[in-house]
This record gives C-alpha cells, sequence and structure tokens, in this order.
C-alpha cells in the first residue's frame, strides 16, 4: 500500500483514548483499496479453513443480515460502478463483482436462496469484516460477525456479549463513564448515517489475520524484535471502524478495514515519524501492554532515535 492512501492516526504528541468519531458523507460502510483481490483471496482462504472461527451468527440476526447484504452490495456499486453492479426487480437481486468475474442472484429474504448466510456471503466480497450489533432494549449486543483479521480477539468468545462487556479488557475505558458514553454515541446514530473512527496497535510481521485462538504462533514473533530488524518486523496497524444504523431493522454495522504499514515505511515520512516515536515514548504502561508492545517497545524507540539521528546528520 502506498503511503499516501495508508489512514495515519496521530494528530497529537501523545496518545489518549478517545471515541474520536466523524461523521461520514457518503455514509458508505466499506472501501476498495490497491490490495483487494489480494485480501480477498486471504478472506476467503481463512474462511474455508477456519470457517467455524470466522464466522458466527444468533437466529436473531437473520433479517438484520439480509439488510446488510443489500447494503453492501449496493453501496459498492454506488461507490465504485466501474467494478460492481446491483440491481433489484422486486425482490430479485442480482449483484456483478467485475473485479473478480463473479455473480451473485438471491431472492431478497430467501433463505434456500443463497448457500451461506447473508452476511458470509456479502463478507467475500469486501476487504471489511463486519459485526452485526443487535439494539436492543437493554443495549448493543453482538449477533454476527465475519472475522477474518481480528487484532487479538475472539469471535467465538464475545458471541452474544453485551458492548461493554466486550470492551471491558481496554485500559481507562470504564473510567468516568466513557464506555457508558461511547454506547449513548452508539445508541443515538441515526437510520442511514455512518461514523468512522481510527484504531491502532502494533503488529509484527505483515499478518493481518491476528485472532486470539492462534496467539501460540504469532504471539512468539513478538520475542525476536531487535534494534537491527525493527524496521522490516514492526508494522503500525489501523482499524478504520465504521458504525452505520440500518433503517428497516434498526441495528448497527459494523465495519473494521485493516491497513498495515511497516516502520521503514513510515521513516519515508518525517513529520509521521516524529509523531509515531513521540506517541510510543510517552505511552502509558497500562495501554502499551494491552496493545502488546511493551515487550519491544525499547527496539522500536532505539531504532527510531538512530534512524533520525542519521536523517539529522544528512540534513545538516
Amino acid at each position: 500500500m502506498s503511503n499516501q492512501a495508508f489512514p495515519f492516526p496521530f494528530t497529537k504528541d501523545q496518545y489518549a483514548y478517545s471515541n474520536n468519531s466523524s461523521i461520514l458523507d457518503p455514509a458508505w460502510t466499506v472501501t476498495v483499496t490497491e490490495d483487494y483481490k489480494k485480501e480477498i483471496e486471504l478472506k476467503r482462504e481463512l474462511l474455508q479453513q477456519n470457517h467455524s472461527r470466522c464466522f458466527r451468527s444468533l437466529p436473531i440476526s437473520l433479517e438484520s443480515q439480509w439488510e446488510v447484504m443489500r447494503l453492501v452490495f449496493t453501496q459498492l456499486a454506488e461507490a465504485y460502478p466501474s467494478h460492481f453492479s446491483f440491481t433489484q426487480k422486486g425482490k430479485e437481486c442480482r449483484f456483478q463483482n467485475h473485479l473478480l468475474n463473479e455473480e451473485e442472484r438471491f431472492i431478497f429474504r430467501d433463505n434456500t436462496s443463497i448457500n451461506l448466510e447473508p452476511l458470509d456471503l456479502a463478507g467475500r466480497h469486501v476487504q471489511e469484516d463486519l459485526i452485526l450489533m443487535g439494539d436492543r432494549s437493554d443495549g448493543l449486543f453482538l449477533e454476527a460477525g465475519q472475522l477474518c483479521f481480528p487484532s487479538n480477539w475472539s469471535l467465538t468468545f464475545v458471541l452474544g456479549m453485551e458492548f461493554k462487556s466486550i470492551h471491558h479488557p481496554v485500559p481507562d475505558i470504564t473510567d468516568n463513564g466513557f464506555i457508558d458514553k461511547v454506547e449513548r454515541f452508539i445508541s443515538r446514530i441515526r437510520p442511514n448515517t455512518a461514523w468512522e473512527r481510527k484504531n491502532w496497535s502494533i503488529t509484527i510481521s505483515e499478518k493481518l489475520d491476528t485472532p486470539l485462538e492462534t496467539y501460540a504462533d504469532w504471539g512468539r514473533l513478538r520475542q525476536s524484535v531487535t534494534e537491527e530488524n525493527a524496521g522490516k518486523m514492526v508494522h503500525l496497524r489501523v482499524e478504520v471502524q465504521r458504525l452505520f444504523r440500518l433503517p428497516v431493522n434498526h441495528d448497527i454495522l459494523f465495519s473494521i478495514h485493516t491497513y498495515l504499514l511497516s516502520l521503514e515505511d513510515i521513516v519515508m515520512n518525517e513529520e509521521w515519524l516524529t509523531l509515531f516515536y513521540l506517541n510510543i515514548k510517552t505511552l502509558d504502561e497500562d495501554i502499551a501492554d494491552y496493545k502488546g508492545i511493551s515487550q519491544y517497545k525499547k527496539e522500536i524507540l532505539r531504532y527510531v532515535e538512530k534512524t533520525m539521528a542519521e536523517k539529522e546528520t544528512m540534513n545538516g
């Protein structure tokens, strides 16, 4: 991915957890990038190999799943008309993916017209992970999801869980009623409107799929970071998260588009490098632990400091 297309998350010198959401116009929940074909191929491989880990749903979610599938296909066709087409005549629907030369035909809300659940089918045509939050009288609940690229969490574990319980492990999020404010914010999102925020972490290697279930495979890579290899191994991981209120069932579609950029590439942008360095250096210990940075924070800082000193010497 080019640096210009990367959603760099830092705007201040020091990180503090915040909602940082902004409204989207148009209210599209999906984005197609130059990595589309590669990431769709990876998604489908993961779904084939680990379907029960990557897709989960409760029966109560089915009606909203249908609404999400039509929404996603419609938005793809509107946002990228040269790449996708979607038509509906009565209940008969036709979606064409010109990038993959594929077609989906189905009868809206007829479960016998498709071989997969609607959310699972829609998710195979977008780079985003798709999570469906049911908005019930007693709170928001995770009722379905296609999650192929998680950052150290498990869809199986959180299925059916209430919003606040899912986010309980995040440091300081329950302080001063912050999580309650976030939940109230989501509950007030109006139908057909979308909000976007960026969430960041650090990943070792270019691995997009880091679920809790395979921690033994990718978690050990954290121990191999050195000052010398940090540029290639360390990647800034940014999730562009979008929240969309469904107009019919009033549930929430939560889409997550994950981007990775190596520290080696961040170095090429001096403004980004400075902001990255200051945020990592001043990061509270509990947040550094939560984001998995503590093990190799010193190695990152040494690499960046050495690089900054070399640049200063060259410019001086």
